[in-house]
């Protein structure tokens, strides 16, 4: 698959391809990138194209303002940044390291609607992240029931949490559903997707919040991965 391919399969806009072209140079250039994926047709497949199957939500590919949370390297927010140009995407990181390789990534990639946010999660959600999101977004971060309590307080009414895991495992997704109550989001649509030739077992997990999420969350940082509501 290349880049070309994947801007006609999502019907992105003018300039995504050299844009997501520099994304991708920019990430192979950078001595200290937080991904061990390096290869570009690798990267094509596993940053870029798994990134983008998120579009095939589409209460995420009409969200004006995006959270990522736990950013990481930038996947999926930065793909993301380009494919709506007309969202704001915010990168939630804690490690401040990550934070400089986003902002380096978006700058080269000419990104003006996407930013590194330099912290936790609970953190910003409990600040001007509270309620600040239409979609709020998690590629390989945490359990479905700490992603659900990362995301709730995030989240404006009726906005979505998007979290991509690989192959479903329904004692993790009964935690989920318990947790999911709660923190004021309504039951999961799953859906399987093959965002690239080949790939198995990719599944995108949506909620809805369907009612306000108590002031008690977030509860302080790291109490959500230790103690899991599901």
């Amino acid at each position: 698959m290349t880049i070309a391919e994947l801007v006609r399969r999502h019907a992105l806009p003018e300039g995504a391809e050299a844009r997501l072209g520099a994304l991708l140079d920019a990430l192979a250039a950078e001595p200290d990138p937080h991904t061990t994926i390096r290869d570009r047709d690798e990267a094509v497949a596993l940053h870029l194209a798994d990134s983008l199957a998120g579009l095939e939500v589409e209460a995420l590919r009409s969200a004006r303002r995006l959270g990522d949370v736990g950013a990481g390297a930038g996947f999926p927010g930065l793909p993301l940044a380009v494919a709506l140009p007309d969202a704001e995407v915010d990168l939630i990181e804690s490690a401040r390291r990550k934070c400089a390789v986003i902002d380096h990534l978006a700058a080269a990639a000419g990104l003006e609607n996407a930013r590194a946010i330099h912290a936790r999660a609970e953190e910003h959600a409990a600040g001007a992240g509270r309620e600040a999101y239409d979609a709020v977004t998690a590629r390989a971060v945490a359990p479905l029931a700490v992603l659900l309590e990362y995301a709730a307080p995030l989240l404006r009414p009726g906005g979505v949490l998007v979290a991509w895991k690989g192959r479903r495992d329904p004692g993790e997704e009964a935690g989920a559903a318990r947790a999911a109550g709660p923190l004021g989001m309504g039951d999961p649509v799953v859906r399987a997707v093959v965002p690239f030739p080949g790939a198995r077992d990719r599944h995108l997990h949506v909620w809805s919040k369907v009612a306000p999420t108590p002031e008690r969350f977030p509860r302080r940082p790291g109490m959500a991965a230790k103690r899991p509501l599901g």
